[in-house]
């Protein structure tokens, strides 16, 4: 689901971005760089996480999926120096092959890693979203995540302020559950922060 105005406008603020800067510098410690890697992104927002995975990460291409248009304009406009390496399209994180159709046919095991920046919370079928990292990532590829749980949605700040699904929400446990059902391996390579309001991993494909 979309997000609405206050979080558009949070998720493009100096404060987001130097969390998204403490949070990338956490995930390649947990599962490293990515460099010349080619690359998904679920949900890129402003682009702000686009640019961490080439600039940060060090990966060559980043074919990157949002379903707002003014999130996707934005990101574009951010983008602009790195050319062709970052690819932005409107589209579904459920659905990644209607996506990116005109990109070798959205075949599966395309991606040598998958980048999510706290936005499966928003997909109220959360499982399919990690069904199609997983479709799509190449044996022994990464999924990067950094995800908000049942936990801190169900906080005052985040039931007042923001709008997501309200059925079917994880916790930390949950989601970690679920990705080796998908062949997601995630070992220990994963933290909470918050007491369990926040979680941050790197899975491998199996």
């Amino acid at each position: 689901m979309l997000m609405n105005k206050i979080e558009s406008k949070l998720i493009d603020s100096p404060p987001r971005r130097l969390l998204q800067r403490y949070e990338a510098n956490l995930l390649i410690k947990l599962g490293g760089r990515t460099p010349g890697a080619r690359t998904a992104e679920l949900g890129c927002g402003p682009g702000y996480g686009t640019k961490l995975i080439l600039d940060a990460f060090g990966a060559a291409r980043v074919e990157a999926v949002d379903l707002d248009p003014k999130m996707l304009a934005k990101a574009r406009r951010r983008l602009q120096r790195h050319g062709e390496a970052a690819h932005l399209t409107r589209g579904s994180a459920t659905d990644l092959a209607s996506a990116f159709a005109a990109i070798d046919g959205g075949k599966d095991a395309s991606y040598d890693a998958v980048f999510e920046f706290a936005i499966i919370h928003h997909i109220p079928d959360w499982r399919a979203a990690l069904a199609e990292v997983a479709r799509v990532l190449q044996p022994g590829g990464k999924f990067f995540f950094d995800e908000v749980t049942a936990t801190a949605l169900a906080r005052p700040t985040y039931r007042v302020l923001f709008d997501h699904p309200t059925e079917d929400r994880f916790t930390a446990g949950e989601f970690l559950a679920e990705l080796p059902r998908h062949g997601l391996d995630i070992g220990d390579n994963w933290r909470t922060r918050i007491g369990g309001d926040y979680l941050l991993g790197v899975a491998s494909r199996i």
